[in-house]
């Protein structure tokens, strides 16, 4: 079989079930599992599909949050401690929901006087009770296994704010660029978060450039910082520079 006839294959199986293993792949093609990998890889490469530890994922499904929480654990602290640098006490700050959110979330801790608003259970929880912080939480609809709140009740309420700044996840940056989410429902309420602050954030690993994602986040263009873990390189690099945001690199020690 044909290399372009294998990933052909690849790519129908994921649409049928959404994730293959490697095991799977090589009772079903025949060929050695490093062909397989070194396949997965390109297509992963390529956007195709996302690479996951003894597989594959389409990239119409997102890996559940536990899965993701357990990802890039100490970039994604690095992120929050360079995002949460930019916020004063006292101010107002719009949060999102999501693991790289999580890392902003307990760098904020020591921070005085928020006004927080938050579709993100767990964010609310950290944040409320402490330092004369005052934590609004959207209402709407719980999404299970992911402790956020979204829907038309949770953005129709969100519209009711304006705020200092707001940190945004992100699903898939491509290289457009756009900020690209996997329903439709997380894309509207990142969307309307960056276009309800003075100064909008998008917080992302390095897993997440140069990808897609089913669903575009609105907004995009108003982004005034990116904080990330690694240097953006090359192409992905060079389509960053069209939106004209700060990218922030947090390293090391940050």
């Amino acid at each position: 079989m044909l290399a372009e006839q294998r990933r052909s294959v690849i790519l129908d199986t994921l649409s049928e079930k959404g994730a293959v293993s490697i095991a799977d792949l090589y009772r079903k093609l025949g060929v050695s599992r490093e062909t397989i990998r070194r396949d997965i890889t390109r297509l992963d490469k390529e956007g195709r599909l996302r690479k996951t530890h003894g597989g594959a994922m389409s990239t119409d499904n997102e890996p559940a949050f536990e899965e993701r929480k357990s990802v890039n654990v100490e970039a994604k602290r690095s992120i929050g401690r360079v995002a949460a640098a930019l916020v004063p006490d006292g101010a107002s700050v719009i949060i999102d929901s999501g693991t790289t959110i999580q890392g902003l979330v307990e760098a904020l801790a020591d921070k005085r006087r928020l006004h927080v608003i938050t579709n993100d259970f767990q964010a609310a929880a950290k944040l409320s009770g402490r330092n004369d912080n005052r934590v609004l939480i959207l209402g709407g609809e719980l999404i299970a296994g992911e402790g956020a709140i979204m829907g038309r009740d949770a953005t129709a309420m969100l519209g009711n704010y304006f705020a200092d700044f707001s940190f945004v996840g992100a699903g898939a940056i491509s290289s457009h660029p756009w900020l690209m989410d996997f329903s439709r429902e997380a894309a509207e309420i990142r969307g309307q978060m960056l276009a309800l602050a003075r100064c909008p954030v998008v917080l992302a690993d390095h897993t997440k450039f140069d990808r897609l994602a089913p669903v575009r986040v609105a907004n995009f263009e108003k982004v005034r910082h990116i904080v990330v873990d690694r240097k953006p390189e090359n192409a992905f690099a060079a389509a960053l520079k069209i939106l004209g945001a700060d990218v922030l690199v947090a390293e090391g020690d940050d």
